[in-house]
């Protein structure tokens, strides 16, 4: 265990430090070792990829740096992904995923994107900085279980709201689970604005997720 957890965090490392073809290696390494793909795309390339996001506020990091972190995450993904186990017996659920108008972060919302995926979930991802109005017409067309909106600015928040409200004023706010997520929310602003749930990060998103659909988490 303790021999698997290293290599997660090797994994981790690596993606922090920007190194494509190590992480490539260090994926394929845990498919040899018959480890959990999961796990290692959690503990390993999430959780650097976090790492990097926090290193990006913080101003130690910018966009070339984060541009070559996620380019090595994905390379441990191409590795990873086809050896995730999948836990989709009949319909999927459908998630609709954005990030609220007047924001254009949208790491932590990829990373949760990837890993409802690879959790079996059908995604629909609408981007960044998307209209409230946009997450409520793409749930009634996609026939949607949950809205997963995300948001790393105290000034775009209150666009969170405004989805609820949009769907409460079309009578149609109990068709639909809505979760919430990053850097500024709180359990207790997702109380405040009638939100179903809020994750603290990408893993924790998955475990909500499958919580609001009925699954086990």
């Amino acid at each position: 265990m303790s021999g698997q957890n290293e290599l997660f965090k090797k994994l981790s490392d690596a993606v922090v430090s920007m190194e494509e073809d190590e992480t490539r290696s260090l994926s394929e390494e845990v498919v040899s070792q018959q480890l959990d793909a999961y796990e290692a795309i959690d503990q390993g390339l999430a959780d650097g990829m976090a790492r990097a996001g926090q290193l990006f506020e913080e101003e130690e990091y910018f966009i070339p740096e984060l541009l070559m972190c996620s380019d090595a995450m994905y390379a441990g993904l191409e590795v990873l992904k086809p050896h995730v186990k999948s836990e989709a017996t009949g319909e999927k659920h459908k998630v609709v995923i954005g990030v609220i108008q007047g924001d254009t972060h949208d790491i932590g919302k990829n990373l949760v994107k990837i890993m409802l995926e690879t959790s079996g979930f059908e995604v629909y991802d609408l981007g960044r900085d998307i209209p409230p109005e946009k997450f409520v017409e793409k749930a009634q067309e996609t026939h949607a279980d949950i809205i997963a909106l995300s948001t790393l600015m105290t000034t775009t928040m209150d666009g969170m709201a405004e989805v609820i409200r949009i769907l409460g004023q079309q009578g149609i706010r109990d068709k639909y689970k809505v979760m919430i997520g990053g850097g500024p929310i709180s359990q207790g602003f997702a109380d405040k604005i009638g939100a179903d749930g809020y994750s603290i990060n990408a893993a924790d998103a998955v475990r909500l997720a499958r919580r609001l659909t009925g699954g086990a988490a």
